[in-house]
């Protein structure tokens, strides 16, 4: 299922897995001009680079049964769905460094795109999420493997995020660190500052989440991409069958 805000993979059931991912997408409707030049699409300010190709394989292959995604189906430029409502990153007019001309809007055009995208993309995965509720929903980003102000590179092969619910993330962590990955507990950033589409539908609804960042670099091509989504397969399998029950 496909439409102008999101994409649906797979048949979400009660008791699997969701993938949610907020930046799957570099799209950027035929109708909308940023004003940039379309190479910044396929960097990390126009995409999560890596994510929707590993949520396609977790839900193809069948491994973890139940297992379904919500992607969103816009470039984070357009509208970027892991923000606060109306906050002014949500349409960022400087991003990166780089100027955004075309998301410089009057506030009439700002609540269109609003509308258009960011609140049916909310209120869909709040509805699906309500009819089917999942027995974990893995929140999946990617990150640079250093900031572009800054030579030091960033050591996190993969991050684990989280705010007030940690069950998840208590979990994942260790078993990370045991497959041999150099993880960053609350690295390269922390959810308790930056998880808003989890403090939106997971943690005021008691349901157990684990938010996840991958070092980009390490799934941009086919084969890593097919390695790590095996790795989110069995990392979810453990969670679930680990999860405490009760908050």
């Amino acid at each position: 299922m496909e439409s102008d805000f999101h994409r649906l993979l797979g048949t979400p059931r009660p008791g699997g897995v969701l993938v949610v991912s907020d930046h799957a997408s570099n799209r950027v409707p035929d109708d909308i001009d940023l004003g940039i030049d379309p190479a910044l699409l396929d960097l990390h300010i126009g995409i999560d680079i890596g994510v929707a190709a590993i949520a396609e394989r977790m839900v193809g292959d069948g491994a973890l049964g139940g297992t379904a995604a919500w992607l969103g189906n816009v470039s984070r430029l357009v509208c970027d769905y892991n923000r606060k409502h109306d906050v002014p990153g949500m349409m960022p007019e400087i991003s990166d460094g780089h100027a955004i001309p075309g998301n410089v809007l009057t506030p009439e055009q700002r609540q269109a795109r609003v509308a258009r995208f960011f609140d049916p993309y909310h209120a869909g995965l709040a509805a699906l999420l309500h009819e089917t509720p999942p027995a974990l929903i893995l929140s999946l980003h990617s990150f640079t493997p250093a900031l572009s102000t800054s030579d030091e590179p960033r050591p996190w092969q993969v991050g684990v995020l989280y705010n007030q619910d940690e069950r998840a993330a208590r979990i994942a962590i260790p078993w990370l660190e045991a497959q041999g990955f150099v993880v960053g507990d609350q690295e390269p950033y922390s959810g308790k500052l930056l998880n808003a589409s989890m403090n939106r539908h997971a943690e005021p609804n008691g349901l157990a989440y684990l938010s996840i960042e991958i070092r980009q670099d390490l799934i941009g091509d086919a084969s890593g991409q097919a390695e790590w989504a095996d790795v989110m397969t069995r990392l979810c399998a453990e969670v679930v069958a680990r999860l405490p029950q009760g908050r």
